[in-house]
């Protein structure tokens, strides 16, 4: 039953009018997966703890900016988009309690599960767990998630102030000074971190420190990259208007010909080789487009927020760390790179997108290039995910398979 049933789920997945959540569940089971209700469950479960945090760490701020500019109340809110592999590591160290706990325990709670569900349910492995230890482990993830959560929240404010993004703050009163506002909340952010620290061995803080040092590095780099892109936007004119001689363009953009403002597009942002690569990564992974550059710009940030669980006693596999970072890197790509695709063009902001038309010989083929380059991401973290017996970060994979908007670039 198991073809037919799979098919079936096949095709649900592709119907549009459908909800992204349950297209993402159908698509996951066609490609082999279970469905495993008790799993989604869990993951609602984590998404509002998740929240919950946000929201005390916003009431800080709230309190701060009241105290600020002399209001007896404020309402803040800054969107991010940075937590769900918090959630996913939090859901998967949960699932795993759950799946080990003797019947009639709740290893999350730490109360006796009184359903009928849970007084029956066989032990499926580690058969002598120990249920107080398991309380213990989630306990201890559940601290280390606020921790990353909140040290997440800093890094993304950091990030936006330093590029002028003041408007991403926001609060429920006219305010001319917006710059002050986002000062504040990353000022009151910062110092939870460090106060949080202080609750946890120095080897989580030194995780947390080399992940930062590792993306600042790229980050410095992105002038460079922006001269890419300048480069090769020349190259691109040259070929559409053919009056204009590679020496005028080479004029124009300071230093390469069109030809060589391409290859040095492949061969420092789309191909470059590691320095010294990942051991995280499987050889054939190492080949995936735009690795390196994608790996320096969101994946360091979730290797170390990995190296943080396990060096606060969370066991988490090699496997599992491959599906977050692959997963990130593939939504980072087909969720935010192909939404800003316009604004990045504008601002002259070098992506795996915005690359991909300027390599490319037509926007067709550009169109194809970053479809199949999320592909191959996507699927890899599938098999990691399958691999490191994750079915929530799955379910997610195929979730940002399908919340994607590639209508909106040009083809």
């Amino acid at each position: 039953m198991s073809g037919p049933l799979r098919g079936i789920a096949d095709r649900l997945a592709g119907v549009d009018a459908l909800p992204t959540p349950a297209r993402a569940v159908f698509s996951h089971y066609a490609a082999g997966g279970s469905l495993e209700l008790r799993a989604i469950r869990l993951q609602r479960r984590v998404e509002a703890e998740v929240e919950a945090m946000i929201e005390d760490a916003y009431a800080d701020v709230e309190a701060a900016l009241a105290d600020e500019f002399g209001r007896e109340s404020v309402a803040f809110d800054y969107d991010t988009k940075l937590t769900l592999p918090v959630e996913l590591t939090l859901a998967h160290v949960y699932r795993r309690a759950s799946a080990t706990t003797p019947p009639g325990v709740d290893p999350i709670s730490g109360r006796r599960a009184t359903d009928p569900i849970s007084r029956l349910r066989r032990r499926r492995s580690a058969a002598d767990a120990d249920p107080a230890e398991l309380v213990r482990e989630t306990r201890r993830a559940r601290e280390v998630a606020e921790l990353v959560v909140v040290a997440l929240l800093d890094g993304d404010m950091r990030d936006a102030i330093n590029d002028g993004e003041y408007e991403d703050f926001a609060v429920d009163f006219d305010v001319e000074d917006r710059a002050r506002v986002a000062d504040i909340a990353q000022e009151v952010l910062q110092a939870a971190v460090q106060e949080q620290f202080a609750a946890f061995d120095d080897e989580v803080r030194a995780s947390y420190d080399a992940a930062v040092e590792r993306s600042e590095a790229h980050q410095d780099r992105d002038p460079h990259f922006r001269e890419l892109m300048a480069d090769a936007v020349a190259a691109a004119e040259a070929d559409a208007v053919a009056d204009v001689t590679a020496a005028d363009v080479d004029g124009e953009s300071g230093s390469r010909d069109p030809e060589t403002a391409r290859e040095a597009l492949r061969a420092e942002y789309k191909h470059p080789p590691f320095d010294e690569p990942p051991v995280l990564f499987e050889t054939a992974e190492l080949d995936l487009p735009y690795l390196v550059t994608q790996y320096g710009r969101v994946g360091v940030i979730y290797h170390g927020m990995i190296e943080m669980f396990r060096e606060a006693g969370i066991e988490l596999s090699p496997e599992f760390e491959r599906a977050v970072v692959l997963s990130i890197v593939g939504a980072q790509v087909w969720l935010d790179d192909v939404d800003d695709f316009a604004a990045d063009v504008r601002e002259g902001q070098l992506t795996p997108v915005t690359a991909e038309y300027l390599l490319a010989e037509t926007d067709a083929a550009a169109y194809d290039a970053v479809v199949s380059i999320t592909e191959a991401y996507l699927d890899a973290a599938r098999d990691a995910a399958d691999a490191s017996d994750a079915p929530i970060t799955g379910i997610a994979v195929e979730y940002i398979r399908h919340d994607g908007e590639p209508g909106k670039l040009p083809r």
